[in-house]
Order: C-alpha cells, then sequence, then structure tokens
C-alpha cells in the first residue's frame, strides 16, 4: 500500500494533510518521495530550528543515544541538569520543570500559578486570564486556555476557571480580579495561530505592572516564539519584560520532544515534592539535541536572525498582491488579496513550504536558512501572490 493509504487505513483522522509524502532533507532543503526538491518555510511549525539533519545537532543526539537514551526522574542526569542550567543563566529564570511539549509546559505554568495562590491566599484565588485569538494547546486545560471558541465546541465541558480578555484591555482584567479572584496571567507575545499578532509592548509592560501590584502569576507562552525564532533568545527579552514563568518547547530541542517550564525567583519554590511529574521529561537525548541548539544560539547569530527577518519583511511589504505584514524575527504573517490557502498551494506546486494562519500566510524557516534560498523562496512567493 502507498503511504497515503496506509495513514487513511491506519492513522486517526485528525490531520488535513497536503499531498506530499516527506522523505528525506538536508538543512532548509526537502525531497518528497518522488524525489521533488522543496524549500521548506515551516520548520514543522517553528520545530527543526537548524533544518533538517543538522550536522553538530545529530552528532550531539547520536553521543548521548551511545550512552544513555531514557532514565526515569527517579535519578539524576547531566543532560537535564546542564540545560536547565543553561536556561536559567540565560534567561534570569531560576528552575526549570521539564516536560515533552508545548502543552504539558503550559499545563504546569497553570499548575504553578494555581498553587502558588492557592498557597498564599487561599484556594478561591484560581481563576487564570489568557487573550483571545490565543492558543495554548489541545489538552482539555490548555484548549480551556485558548481563545478560540473554534476549538471549544466538540470538548465541552471544558476545565472551569479561565477568562478571556482583548489584548490591550487592562479593565477588563481588573473587573474579572475584582469579581473572581486571579491566580495568573498567560500571554503570548506574538500570536501565532493567532494571526501572527505582536502584541504592543506598551500594553504588555501595563499588564506586567498590574500583575506585580496584585501579585498575580505574570506567564508567557513561548511554546512558538523561543528559541531564537524572534530575534532573541525569548520574545520576552525583546520586550525588556521579567515574567515570573516562562514556557517552550517547539524549537527547543530542534525536532525532538522537550517542553519546559521556566520559574523565575518568586515561583521557583512553589512546585515540591511529588506536586509534578513526566515520565519522558528531561529525556537526556531531547535535552542533549537541545543543548546543541541553545549553545548556537549567540549573539552573533540572533543578529543574523533579525538580519533575515528584516530582508524578509522588506520583500513582503514591497510584494505585488500582499497588503499586510506583521511579526517578529523569523516567524512572520502576511495577508494576501488572493485566499491565503491558494497562495500556499502555489507555493507548494512550485517548490516552497509555506504555512497559514487564520487568513495569512505565515513563514516559520530554520533559524540558519541560507540567504540564497530565502531569496529564491521569495521569488516563489511574489509569483504566488501577484495577481
Amino acid at each position: 500500500m502507498k503511504t497515503e493509504q496506509l495513514d487513511a487505513q491506519y492513522i486517526a483522522g485528525t490531520y488535513a494533510r497536503y499531498p506530499v509524502v516527506m522523505d528525506h532533507g538536508k538543512g532548509s532543503l526537502v525531497y518528497d518521495e518522488a524525489g521533488k526538491e522543496y524549500i521548506d518555510l515551516g520548520s514543522g511549525i517553528a520545530v527543526t530550528s537548524f533544518g533538517f539533519a543538522d550536522d553538530a545537532w545529530q552528532a550531539a543526539v547520536t553521543e548521548q543515544l551511545g550512552k544513555l537514551q531514557h532514565s526515569s526522574n527517579l535519578y539524576y542526569t547531566k543532560p537535564a541538569a546542564q540545560l536547565a542550567q543553561t536556561l536559567c543563566e540565560r534567561t534570569g529564570m531560576k528552575k526549570v520543570f521539564f516536560s515533552n511539549s508545548g502543552a504539558e509546559s503550559n499545563e504546569a505554568a497553570v499548575k504553578v500559578a494555581r498553587k502558588y495562590a492557592a498557597d498564599k491566599y487561599g484556594p478561591e484565588r484560581y481563576t487564570i486570564v489568557t487573550l483571545n485569538d490565543s492558543f495554548h494547546g489541545r489538552t482539555i486545560t490548555t484548549l480551556s486556555a485558548t481563545g478560540q471558541d473554534v476549538f471549544h465546541k466538540l470538548f465541552q465541558p471544558l476545565t472551569p476557571g479561565f477568562a478571556m480578555i482583548d489584548a490591550g484591555d487592562t479593565a477588563a482584567l481588573q473587573a474579572i480580579h475584582e469579581q473572581t479572584p486571579v491566580a495568573g496571567v498567560l500571554i503570548e507575545l506574538v500570536q501565532g495561530e493567532g494571526g501572527v499578532h505582536v502584541l504592543d509592548p506598551e500594553w504588555v509592560a501595563e499588564l506586567q505592572d498590574y500583575c506585580a501590584a496584585q501579585d498575580i502569576v505574570f506567564m508567557i507562552d513561548e511554546v512558538q516564539t523561543g528559541n531564537g525564532r524572534t530575534g532573541e533568545l525569548f520574545a520576552f527579552q525583546n520586550y525588556g519584560l521579567k515574567p515570573d514563568v516562562v514556557s517552550t518547547a517547539k524549537g527547543l530541542a530542534g525536532g525532538l520532544p522537550l517542553g519546559a517550564t521556566m520559574m523565575n525567583d518568586k515561583t521557583q519554590d512553589v512546585l515540591g515534592f511529588g506536586d509534578h511529574g513526566s515520565t519522558f521529561g528531561g529525556n537526556p537525548v531531547c535535552c542533549a539535541a537541545a543543548q546543541s541548539v541553545v549553545d548556537r544560539l549567540d549573539a552573533d547569530f540572533l543578529a543574523q536572525v533579525k538580519a533575515k527577518s528584516e530582508y524578509l519583511m522588506d520583500a513582503l511589504a514591497n510584494m505585488d498582491g500582499v497588503t499586510e505584514v506583521s511579526g517578529l524575527g523569523l516567524m512572520i504573517g502576511f495577508r494576501t488579496e488572493k485566499p491565503a490557502v491558494e497562495v500556499q498551494q502555489l507555493c507548494r506546486d512550485n517548490g516552497v513550504l509555506v504555512l497559514t494562519a487564520k487568513d495569512k500566510v505565515r513563514l516559520l524557516p530554520a533559524l540558519n536558512i541560507p540567504q540564497e534560498l530565502l531569496e529564491r523562496a521569495v521569488g516563489v512567493i511574489a509569483a504566488a501572490c501577484a495577481s
């Protein structure tokens, strides 16, 4: 049977897959089973930070595979401890809880906020406030945190204790807090699935100040924006923020499943023995992969990410058929006169893989994509967008 037929027969039908069977890749080039070449501007939805089959990443993973592929969290492992140290030293955070995915890293953040509030103020202070158009995961609780009704319809009843406000509406947060005391606020600084919407820095600073004044745990979901994606190691560093909790995953391990929930001096001791756990969290192979990724995201490399972002933003802003461009770093969305899905298909037909987010085309290339490939891809995108 062909791969498509096997998939249809044996894999749950939760994905509307494109008619492409991926076979192998190197860097930002990927090839299907028929040998057709594509320039990848999606990186597995911001996961393959250094592209496919990256040499340094492969070496780190292979070396660790030859030592220890798994250990339960009953014991210490060097890769997890070293990665936690690196993340804390690079961010100013104090402690890390490792999991397997973005949803799990957000679940841990919610647990930290609720336990912090319950320990200090009592069990009635549990509400978590998020933003409309947000996306925080597909577990029942992270769906409850997601501010998009389309994801809620089929899975009622959702986990209680969540409320949504519009970005920029501090008054709405204050009103909620006065009625049902708020334990934590969870935001994305760039709402990826919500349409690549970049939050206003002045309002985010105001939000942080309000949370600090009310002792509300201020949390930032960096599942997609983290790990160099926005031109800094984490997006909150672009904003000059000091969050209480930061969640991340996706690009952290460059293609292997790893989530991390980072806590600052305020929240570092909230989780004690037995309060949380994960069988695979902190897996030594995944942590070795992540160490390889994070170690290379230094100032010089991140400056290159910003330069590529500037090139793409300028090219798109001056492109026929493009009406709006938004984003930060190499997390870019653009609205087109043609339907986004039509542009996406035209790009795919001509060897460039792009994504969509609501009514926009979305670009999430590998952070090290060569300039020559970017320029080739921009030419394909321009032809697809032209009327």
